[in-house]
């Protein structure tokens, strides 16, 4: 006696609109410390490092959950992992919005760096339960929706610290993803597992990856101040690479790796990290850089604009990042991946440049932040699609969860790499950096997102789809 198989539930507008919901508000929790972060100095009398440590801890956990999460959702269903997953996230939201010192605000933010790992769950959800076609337009806008999300935190942060409490700005978009996930749980279907993998989680895995990626951040964090001490900064190199060398070897021998390597062997996904991550240093350029030139108030330039004026200043960027998702979508489905891409790099090398040379006045910068935020949202949209419809059904949360830790990786460098050049930038006795500092940093962003344009080129037909 034989069985006839369930076809798979379709999602409905409405469940792909709960989907997409969720993706705003967690894109908007995650955003809120950036444009705040010297005021949690100040209120919770942090030092420099202990501010530095508090802006990238959710990224680092996130890099962290992100692989875990794609392969559970592969191996469980998406649905029942991103219930999960999101519960972790709501708790750490409310740790954060109560946290009386930093030690309870930093374990917020590790509880709430979980919610990286929903993107990789929600592609899961839109490829089991959409056609082809429709599945890359549906990724586009949850993919933009994110974005759109984080900028809406960026605006929101700053005049809701200001006038309520630095509470609040944690509180509400916590409440928010309580809401979004309670309406996902009763208006998705459940979907069932791809292709269930024997074997536990790979914690020497996780645990060398963690390693390896703090060492990473220390070392782009202290180069400035170490600089002059090389047996200190060769010491951490040594091991930053003991560490990377290390994980690799577990990896290729874990029965059931965190990170499967075999699979970024496969070439449309490691074309699509490798541009990814050459994107996204470039464009984290713009991401710390603009904020910082419409704060300062130095002899001649910037703005001495406070956290309200910089989130209108902002606004524009928002609104074009989160255009780009759905854009990207439908730009992908009709010109494939690599055309989108190349046109991003286009574009974003242009907007990097010219505020580089022209940032005189508000508006320059506000153009160029849009047009950077355009052209990344495209870009990302464009690879993540691209490897999410060129993998098996049942390896998507692993293949995209590759690429979106990949783009955590790359702004955490690029924003690291922007700060040590604006430090070393900023004279003995002043707490302004030069002029020239921020021009060399949107130089540099701008010559890394020019190098993605020749990746496209040697990568080839890979990143077409």
């Amino acid at each position: 006696m034989t069985t006839t198989p369930v076809p798979p539930a379709t999602m409905r507008k409405s469940a792909l609109w709960a989907l997409g919901l969720l993706a705003l508000a967690t894109g908007a929790l995650e955003s809120v410390v950036t444009p705040t972060l010297p005021l949690l100095q100040r209120e919770l009398d942090m030092s420099p490092a202990q501010g530095a440590l508090l802006s990238i801890v959710l990224l680092i956990t996130g890099a962290l959950v992100t692989p875990v999460a794609g392969k559970l959702g592969d191996r469980y269903g998406g649905k029942r992992v991103l219930i999960r997953l999101m519960t972790v996230v709501c708790a750490g939201g409310l740790v954060s919005a109560l946290a009386p010192n930093l030690p309870v605000l930093l374990l917020g933010q590790v509880l709430q760096g979980a919610m990286v790992g929903a993107l990789p769950l929600s592609f899961i959800l839109v490829r089991k339960h959409l056609p082809a076609d429709r599945s890359k337009v549906a990724i586009g806008v949850v993919s933009g929706l994110f974005v759109g999300g984080g900028m809406a935190g960026t605006l929101s942060a700053g005049p809701v610290a200001e006038q309520l409490s630095r509470h609040w700005m944690f509180a509400l978009p916590t409440f928010a993803v309580i809401a979004a996930t309670a309406l996902l749980g009763r208006l998705m279907p459940d979907d069932q597992p791809g292709h269930p993998r024997e074997g536990g989680i790979d914690w020497a895995g996780l645990a060398l990856l963690s390693l390896t990626l703090v060492t990473l951040m220390l070392v782009l964090a202290l180069a400035p101040e170490i600089a002059s001490q090389p047996l200190v900064l060769a010491g951490l190199l040594v091991l930053l690479a003991a560490f990377a060398t290390g994980w690799v070897a577990v990896e290729r021998r874990a029965a059931s790796p965190m990170v499967d390597l075999g699979m970024l062997a496969q070439p449309a996904v490691w074309k699509s990290c490798l541009l990814t991550f050459v994107i996204c240093v470039g464009t984290s350029g713009a991401l710390y850089l603009v904020p910082q030139l419409f704060a300062v108030s130095g002899d001649g330039y910037g703005f001495g604009a406070g956290a309200t004026q910089i989130g209108f200043y902002l606004l524009p960027g928002a609104v074009a990042a989160t255009l780009a998702g759905p854009l990207g979508g439908l730009a992908t489905r009709r010109f494939g991946s690599r055309a989108v891409v190349a046109s991003g790099a286009v574009l974003l090398t242009v907007g990097l440049l010219a505020m580089a040379a022209v940032h005189t006045e508000v508006w320059h910068l506000i153009v160029g932040k849009a047009l950077v935020g355009l052209a990344n949202g495209l870009c990302i949209t464009a690879m993540v699609t691209s490897t999410a419809t060129s993998v098996d059904e049942g390896d998507t949360g692993i293949a995209t969860g590759l690429v979106l830790v990949t783009r955590v990786l790359g702004f955490a460098v690029g924003v690291q790499v922007c700060g040590a050049i604006l430090t070393a930038g900023t004279l003995p006795g002043s707490d302004v950096p030069a002029e020239s500092a921020f021009v060399t940093g949107f130089v540099i962003a701008g010559a890394v997102t020019a190098l993605s344009l020749l990746v496209v080129r040697i990568t080839g037909k890979g990143t077409r789809s």
